[in-house]
């Protein structure tokens, strides 16, 4: 399971649209760690996961998540997919500590980067 902890710093704009199952919405939030260098990450919410009373902007949040990668004209982006989201609290949100536990990475595990670096963002 991962899992990061921090404060909730821009919620961005609601998406929705039609899929072939129906109507389908998703929410990004940037959330930014509590550590000695701080970082800001974009996170995906999708669907019924969506809890509009902790997306307030200033609040720590403890957020479980998924990381999913898909390749589209030969190029890889992954996305953040939030699966829990909870007040921030215990140990981690008591000191605005930075919480994130990984897995260990899989045998079949390869690097896909070729050392180019030409996206637009």
């Amino acid at each position: 399971m991962m899992q990061l902890t921090g404060t909730l710093v821009q919620v961005l704009p609601l998406q929705k649209g039609m899929g072939k199952n129906g109507e389908w919405k998703k929410q990004d939030i940037i959330v930014e760690t509590q550590a000695q260098y701080p970082k800001k990450v974009c996170v995906s919410i999708w669907g019924d996961k969506i809890n509009e009373s902790l997306l307030q902007v200033g609040k720590p949040l403890t957020i479980s998540f998924d990381v999913e990668s898909r390749e589209y004209n030969g190029r890889w982006y992954t996305d953040i997919k939030a699966w829990k989201l909870e007040p921030a609290g215990g140990a981690a949100g008591a000191t605005g500590g930075n919480q994130f536990t990984d897995n260990a990475p899989s045998d079949s595990y390869s690097d896909l980067n070729d050392g180019a670096d030409d996206l637009p963002f």
